[in-house]
């Protein structure tokens, strides 16, 4: 076995402990497996940084619930913080056990930090891998929970950080009817966006 198939099966089995579950897999395992998938599409040639990187993006998140954060956007924003640093972390103990380079471990980490979004391509893909696993896993349930033309907004600011080309494998999600026509609006609605900046410039 590798270093990089040993690091990963030991991202998959922390992950196996998340007591959330989807389509009958703890959810963080399920989330770590889909990203991988996207990244194949996305980035075939992608190098070992960004594959742990992608497949740890969700690394052990429960530990660190949402409710134990303050309501609200603030609240939000550090717990997000709190839970890139968190994953980041306990991927650099995972792959130090495997005896990685301490180059590559940092360069995970710094990925997994999204602190470079658009001017590095990596850390790209990573976001794209995520929001296409975030449409994948959570989308059909906020439709529950919020009127259509809210969730249009919402999922426009989720295509905005990614790119063409993840906006375009958005398309092949196995989405309900409800959702695919949120998914058409957000995309009509984006591409409207960007040609009324095109004619700002």
């Amino acid at each position: 076995m590798t270093d990089l198939d040993s690091t990963i099966a030991a991202i998959d089995e922390a992950n196996s402990h998340d007591p959330n579950s989807f389509r009958g897999e703890p959810l963080a395992l399920w989330q770590g497996r889909s990203a991988s998938g996207w990244l194949e599409k996305l980035d075939p040639e992608a190098g070992d940084a960004l594959q742990l990187a992608v497949r740890a993006h969700h690394l052990r998140r429960w530990e660190l619930a949402r409710s134990d954060y303050p309501e609200g956007r603030a609240g939000y924003l550090r717990w997000r913080r709190d839970n890139k640093a968190h994953q980041a972390e306990s991927l650099a103990s995972l792959m130090r056990s495997d005896g990685w380079p301490e180059a590559t471990v940092e360069r995970t980490g710094e990925i997994l930090g999204r602190t470079k979004l658009r001017s590095d391509a990596e850390t790209q893909s990573l976001e794209d891998a995520a929001c296409l696993v975030f449409l994948e896993t959570q989308f059909d349930d906020m439709l529950d929970q919020t009127d259509h033309d809210h969730l249009v907004t919402i999922v426009v600011k989720t295509l905005k950080k990614m790119s063409p080309a993840a906006v375009t494998l958005a398309a092949s999600i196995g989405l309900t009817p409800r959702t695919q026509a949120v998914l058409a609006d957000a995309v009509q609605q984006l591409q409207q966006l960007e040609a009324e900046d095109s004619d700002d410039d």
